[in-house]
C-alpha cells in the first residue's frame, strides 16, 4: 500500500519497520530511480506520545540491523523533492586530459565501487561514466554531500535578504535560544563550520542518548532545538555534528517561511536547472533532514560544485553573495581541513594518520601525498563520495558509490592528482 494512502496509525505501523540507522554518516540506504522510491505525499497529525512510539520502533529495528554490519536500508517516508521544470543537459566537449592519465583515473574509480564518475572542465562535461545499475537519472544518496548544499542554501537565503550575513546569531530565527546564555551565541557560520559548540557527533548504543534521538525521532528538529546540549563556547571549538546540518532546515524554513525542500527547489536546483530527488522528511508535515538524506542524480550534485567553481555566478546570474564562496573554502582556525561546508587541503599529514588527528577523525579520508593543486576545495560524504573543485584549473570532478573495498581503499588526492598531471 502506497504511504499516501496509509492513516495515521498504518503509518506509525509502517514507519516501525523502515530499518532506520543510528547515525546519519553510516547509512547504507539503497539508491534508485525516483519510481522506485516510496513516497509519501498525505497529511497525518502526530502526537509527541505517537513519535515516542515510532522513535523507539526505529530505533529497535535499527539495532537489529546493526548486529548484522548493517545501516539504514531505506529513508522512510520519502518526498519528492522536484527539480527544474525546464531541464537541459550541461553542454560536453573533449578532455584536455592526456589519454593515459584518464585512463588511469577510470580504472582507479572503476575498483573502488563507484556509481558515477564525471568531468567538468573549461565550460563543459569532458567526461561521464556509470556503473553497475547506475545511469543518468541514478538517485544517489547524499550522505554528507548534503552538508555543502546547506551552505549554498544559506548564501541563497542571504542573496535574498532573509539572512542578513553568516555572522547573524541563529537566535533572531530560532528564537527559543534568545535567553540562552550560549545558544545566543551561535552564529550561521558556526552551523556551517561545525563550531556552533553543540555536542559532538559519536555513536550511541543507548535509546535515550540524544544523538540517536536528533536523528531519529520524528520530531528530530524539535529535539535538536530544545534538548541537543551545548557542550563549548560558540566558536571556539570545531566538533563535527549532523545536528548543525539539520538545523539549517529550521533556519532556512523561519528565515524564509518557506519548506526547506521547497526552498532548494525554488532557489537552487531551478537557477542551477538541475533535477532533483527525494528527501526524508521526520513525519508527514513535518520537516525534512538537511544534514543527509537527499538523493539526487550525480549531475545535480555535479552543477552544485560548477556554481562554487564559478564563484556563485551561474549563466552570467550572480546566486551567491560576492565573496561568499570564498568564505565557504576558508579553513576555520580550529581545524584547518574545513571550511563552512567544505573540505579544504590543511597541512598534509602524511599517509599514517594518528588516531587522533583531525583528518582520520573527521574526513576519514587517507592521502598518499599532498594535493598538486593546494588551493582545491572538496565535497566529502560517507563512502568517499567527493566532489572536487579546481578553480585555478577550471576543473570538477566528482566520484559517488559505495565504501571501496579493503583490497582497493580510497586515496583522498590520487584521483584529482592524477588528472592534474595529465592536464594538456
Amino acid at each position: 500500500m502506497p504511504l499516501k494512502n496509509l492513516s495515521k496509525f498504518q503509518f506509525l505501523a509502517a514507519t516501525a519497520f523502515a530499518g532506520l540507522t543510528l547515525a546519519a554518516c553510516e547509512a547504507t540506504v539503497t539508491e534508485g530511480s525516483l519510481t522506485d522510491a516510496t513516497i509519501y505525499s498525505g497529511t497525518a497529525d502526530m502526537t509527541r506520545e505517537e513519535g515516542e512510539e515510532v522513535y523507539l520502533a526505529r530505533f529497535q529495528k535499527q539495532s537489529e540491523a546493526a548486529l548484522q554490519g548493517g545501516g539504514l536500508p531505506s529513508y522512510d517516508p520519502l518526498i519528492e523533492i522536484a527539480g527544474t521544470a525546464d531541464y537541459q543537459p550541461l553542454p560536453t566537449g573533449e578532455a584536455q586530459i592526456d589519454s593515459e592519465a584518464l585512463s588511469a583515473a577510470q580504472d582507479f574509480v572503476a575498483k573502488r565501487n563507484t556509481s558515477a564518475f564525471m568531468i567538468w572542465q573549461n565550460g563543459a562535461i569532458v567526461h561521464e561514466e556509470y556503473f553497475g545499475d547506475a545511469d543518468a537519472d541514478y538517485l544517489v544518496n547524499a550522505k554528507s554531500l548534503a552538508k555543502p548544499l546547506t551552505a549554498i542554501a544559506v548564501g541563497r537565503a542571504i542573496m535574498g535578504g532573509h539572512i542578513s550575513s553568516v555572522d547573524q546569531p541563529v537566535a533572531d530565527f530560532i528564537t527559543e535560544w534568545k535567553e540562552d546564555p550560549g545558544k545566543s551565541k551561535i552564529k550561521v557560520r558556526h552551523l556551517l563550520d561545525m563550531r556552533s559548540g553543540l555536542l559532538q557527533q559519536a555513536r550511541a548504543p543507548e535509546p535515550e542518548d540524544i544523538l540517536n534521538r536528533a536523528y531519529l525521532h520524528p520530531f528530530h528538529e524539535d529535539v535538536i532545538v530544545n534538548d541537543y546540549p551545548l557542550t563549548a563556547e560558540p566558536g571556539t571549538k570545531f566538533q563535527y555534528a549532523n545536528a548543525n546540518s539539520e538545523l539549517v532546515a529550521v533556519l532556512i524554513e523561519r528565515a524564509t517561511g518557506e519548506a526547506y525542500q521547497d526552498y532548494l527547489t525554488q532557489e537552487v536546483f531551478t537557477p542551477l536547472g538541475a533535477k532533483g530527488g527525494t528527501i526524508w522528511i521526520n513525519r508527514p508535515e513535518g520537516v525534512v533532514h538537511a544534514g543527509c538524506c537527499i538523493q539526487l542524480p550525480a549531475e545535480s550534485y555535479l552543477r552544485l560544485g560548477i556554481l562554487l567553481l564559478q564563484d556563485g555566478v551561474w549563466e552570467g546570474e550572480r546566486l551567491l553573495p560576492e565573496g561568499y564562496v570564498d568564505a565557504m573554502r576558508a579553513p576555520a582556525a580550529e581545524n584547518p581541513f574545513s571550511g563552512m561546508g567544505v573540505f579544504v587541503p590543511g597541512p598534509f599529514e602524511g599517509p599514517d594518520f594518528a588516531e587522533d588527528s583531525v583528518a582520520r577523525q573527521f574526513l576519514r579520508m587517507p592521502q598518499a601525498e599532498p594535493f598538486d593543486d593546494a588551493d582545491i576545495f572538496y565535497f566529502g560524504g560517507n563512502s568517499n563520495q567527493t566532489v572536487y573543485i579546481s578553480q585555478s584549473e577550471d576543473l570538477v570532478i566528482l566520484r559517488t558509490g559505495s565504501w571501496p573495498s579493503e583490497e582497493n581503499p580510497w586515496d583522498l588526492s590520487a584521483l584529482p592528482n592524477m588528472i592534474m598531471r595529465g592536464l594538456d
